[in-house]
């Protein structure tokens, strides 16, 4: 499979191209909608889907353009508040070419977050950046369910598996598994009562 990581907008946003044998699929088609489209007609890819990691503006902002544009479906979370042809649940898994991709539920930002595991590589939206994770003060986010999707799932793929963020707000713009759990200070031996306490610290 093949990554296309694309830097876009104001805010940092890092929104992805997937192809597998001449199929592609859109994450988080946040902003700079050109240059996704100049992307997918240079490259003469048949766009199959747009998946969204989670509802928020930043992440959706040119979402059904693209859609309308190439007949791809949108792809959320059953629980997303987004238009949507698709709607998935945890350990559902879709195709784009010859590569499965599996949907990992993952609250805690926001009740619909979602991140995508294709090919040894796991798009993390805004639950987990590199050094970092995202926001829980914001309408549907969560601390408790924040400690679930990091400590219950993404720190349980393997090592090796490459991280993708939503953001560029690390000190590289991808990482990966094992290095998160040597040197993200979130994702330190916590209790969820330490952890719970951490996130509540200014």
């Amino acid at each position: 499979m093949h990554i296309s990581q694309i830097k876009v907008g104001h805010m940092e946003n890092f929104t992805y191209i997937l192809e597998s044998a001449g199929t592609a699929a859109i994450i988080d088609p946040s902003f700079g909608g050109e240059k996704l489209r100049d992307e997918i007609d240079r490259r003469r890819l048949e766009l199959k889907y747009i998946f969204y990691t989670h509802h928020h503006f930043d992440h959706i902002n040119d979402g059904e353009n693209l859609a309308n544009r190439y007949g791809a479906e949108t792809v959320a979370h059953t629980n997303s508040p987004v238009k949507k042809d698709v709607s998935v649940t945890h350990g559902q898994k879709l195709l784009i070419g010859s590569e499965e991709i599996t949907v990992i539920h993952t609250p805690g930002h926001t009740k619909d977050s979602v991140c995508y595991l294709a090919d040894g590589s796991v798009f993390t939206g805004d639950t987990l950046f590199v050094g970092e994770c995202g926001r829980v003060d914001l309408p549907g986010g969560s601390a408790q369910e924040m400690y679930a999707s990091l400590f219950r799932k993404l720190t349980r793929l393997g090592d090796e598996t490459v991280v993708y963020p939503g953001h560029d707000y690390g000190a590289t713009p991808t990482s990966t598994i094992g290095r998160e759990k040597r040197q993200n200070y979130v994702l330190a031996p916590r209790t969820l009562e330490q952890f719970l306490e951490f996130m509540s610290s200014p």
